[in-house]
């Protein structure tokens, strides 16, 4: 957490001498698979109103992502309300999920990027064996050693670089749940804690284990004894609610709970679209693109509470959750569902 301080304390100097740093961009988590970023997108403009109100932090901002490209687009066929409401997400920053059988390209321009204006990048390891149980978001390294050296890519490209890692949505919640077969479990132990150790050797990496979310397993003391065998004792903690809609006063209990069973480890959540909480109901239902939901406490290290490291947007706002109330494939953007968002983001 001190390592992000003084990045923001330094941008703050910076500030001071009259110098601008530009702004560059039924399980439970319904995760992103990752899509190609076409050729020749334009950048996003600088502040709006509701991002000068938005918490002091250290993250980058993508120039590039998909809400950047739609806020020109739009601005393009005269639909100024929208494009508006819409910089509520483009001027954010939110994690990287880097795509395919090489993190490398997508982990260089996301810390390259951030490394220019002195931030740090958040990006998701997602590419465990028999992800997402088969699923929505199934899929992930064919073998453990195909995954040790997918690891060993995405670590690599890191380098030096500010970065903050959110290590296999899902994968612990699904040993807990029975969804991940038994005869998976050994091996699933063994290579998140060989990529805790692996990460944790590049010098600037803050390395945060996933426990599902409040919603999905409501004991959080169940996930104790698996995050241990996973090596949490060696990351710099866990994150909570990755794409899910829990509010912030359950997940910080929550979390709570969990730092005392766990050896006082810090954690992280996301509030990329849990503003107006969970949807009522069915909790097999209530987590793939639900209706009526809005963005969350924006991005920031400044959280007042000595346990929560930070609060972030994991989940890319507007990217679907699978095919599921008339979305696209899991991670695919969706534009209609961003604006919804965007909408009803809380205090909008």
């Amino acid at each position: 957490m001190h390592r992000l301080l003084r990045t923001f304390t330094a941008l703050t100097a910076l500030a001071a001498l009259g110098l601008t740093a530009g702004c560059s961009s039924g399980s439970g988590s319904g995760s992103e698979t990752g899509a190609a970023r076409p050729e020749g997108a334009a950048a996003a403009t600088g502040p709006s109103a509701e991002g000068s109100k938005a918490p002091p932090n250290t993250f980058w901002v993508d120039p590039d992502s998909p809400a950047a490209r739609q806020v020109q687009e739009w601005r393009r066929d005269g639909r100024e309300q929208d494009a508006e409401a819409l910089r509520r997400i483009s001027e954010r920053p939110m994690a990287v999920w880097p795509a395919g059988d090489d993190p490398a390209s997508d982990i260089r321009s996301a810390t390259e990027g951030a490394a220019k204006e002195g931030r740090t990048a958040v990006l998701v390891a997602y590419n465990i064996p028999h992800r997402d149980c088969g699923q929505h978001s199934a899929g992930g390294a064919g073998s453990a050693e195909a995954y040790r050296g997918w690891v060993d890519s995405f670590a690599d490209a890191i380098g030096d670089a500010p970065a903050l890692v959110v290590l296999e949505p899902d994968a612990i919640p699904h040993i807990v749940d029975g969804c991940t077969p038994q005869e998976y479990h050994a091996d699933r132990y063994q290579l998140l804690s060989e990529a805790i150790q692996r990460l944790k050797r590049q010098p600037d990496v803050r390395v945060y284990l996933d426990a599902g979310n409040p919603g999905w397993i409501t004991d959080p003391y169940k996930l104790s004894d698996p995050l241990r065998q996973a090596g949490v004792a060696k990351a710099d903690g866990f994150s909570l609610n990755v794409s899910n809609f829990q509010s912030d006063g359950t997940v910080t209990s929550y979390g709570r709970k969990l730092s005392a069973a766990v050896g006082g480890k810090h954690f992280v959540m996301d509030t990329s679209r849990n503003g107006r909480g969970p949807l009522a109901g069915d909790r097999q239902d209530a987590w793939c693109n639900p209706p009526g939901r809005g963005l969350g406490t924006p991005p920031t290290d400044r959280t007042d509470d000595p346990l929560l490291d930070a609060f972030l947007w994991i989940k890319r706002p507007g990217d679907s959750d699978g095919p599921c109330r008339g979305g696209p494939a899991a991670g695919r953007w969706w534009p209609d569902y961003a604006l919804g968002l965007a909408r009803n983001a809380k205090g909008a």
